[in-house]
């Protein structure tokens, strides 16, 4: 039926590629006709998407023009959407993980704590945010906003401080800044229109691309390990292996042997593999991951 879509919102710019890629392991392929269209097409009939910059996707989705769409906290706070959070897909791997927004200023300029910044000006792409915290540390200061380059602003001193999005904080330290304070954290958010949310059908859309998008995240840094294990050396192996729960233990035609089947996290693989081979496992197959259901 045609009035069985969903809208939905990807973000444009940094975030997109890391979402498709998760969108490709969750089981939807996403694809542009050009480099300049914002219409993805997808190859699940009832879902729709329009590209748009993650700044804006709340402000959209919260008045409706959109079901649902994936941004930041950071710009549900700035643009204050009354929207629904249906799951966090926040994962290390690639870009959509935690960041922050923090006050900077030059090393040399003296300022030691945000009560120093007294009548000073500070330039930030999140303005809403930083006003309300300045408002509730009771310092007045003069928010300007800023399309970016802000580094450069602070450093040339046309501001005194910036406020700036940063996972690790080395750009800014390689720009001689030091960060006196986090404004806010935030994470990658699946949000929806609260009305829309309250269809029996969409929410179950929803819910449905949620899950098996949590189950693409949760598999992008863990890998599966199969082997073969003389029932004899099955104890000292099965010691070996972490697991989400219990290895999955099965016989083998072969009498006296059995198969062991599990789930573990992709960075400890070349530490394991040869323990498990000292502890007699043959045969280890190690496989990727697309999805990893709790």
């Amino acid at each position: 039926m045609k009035d069985k879509v969903l809208k939905l919102g990807l973000p444009k710019g940094s975030l997109q590629e890391a979402t498709f890629k998760i969108f490709k392991k969750a089981g939807f392929n996403l694809s542009l006709p050009s480099e300049r269209s914002y219409f993805p097409s997808i190859d699940d009939p009832e879902i729709e998407c329009v590209l748009l910059r993650a700044q804006e996707m709340s402000r959209y989705v919260d008045d409706g023009a959109l079901d649902c769409g994936i941004t930041g906290d950071d710009w549900i706070l700035e643009n204050k959407s009354d929207v629904a959070r249906v799951t966090d897909l926040t994962y290390a791997k690639q870009s959509l993980n935690k960041v922050k927004w923090v006050l900077a200023v030059p090393e040399v300029s003296g300022i030691k704590s945000i009560k120093d910044l007294q009548g000073k000006r500070v330039a930030t792409e999140l303005v809403n945010v930083t006003n309300e915290y300045f408002r509730k540390n009771k310092i007045k200061v003069d928010v300007e906003f800023s399309w970016g380059a802000t580094e450069v602003k602070v450093n040339s001193g046309l501001v005194d401080a910036i406020v700036e999005l940063t996972e690790t904080g080395r750009s800014l330290k390689a720009n001689k800044l030091a960060i006196i304070a986090t404004l806010c954290e935030s994470t990658t958010q699946f949000i929806a229109n609260k009305q829309s949310y309250k269809d029996k059908w969409k929410k179950e859309k929803m819910q449905q691309i949620a899950l098996l998008l949590k189950g693409a995240i949760a598999a992008e840094e863990k890998v599966g390990l199969k082997m073969n294990v003389k029932k004899s050396d099955l104890k000292e192996v099965l010691a070996a292996l972490p697991a989400l729960k219990r290895p999955t233990v099965s016989g083998l035609s072969e009498d006296g042997w059995c198969a062991v089947e599990t789930v573990i996290d992709e960075k400890i693989v070349r530490i394991l593999i040869p323990r498990l081979k000292s502890a007699g496992a043959e045969g280890i197959i190690e496989y990727p991951l697309n999805k990893v259901i709790y």
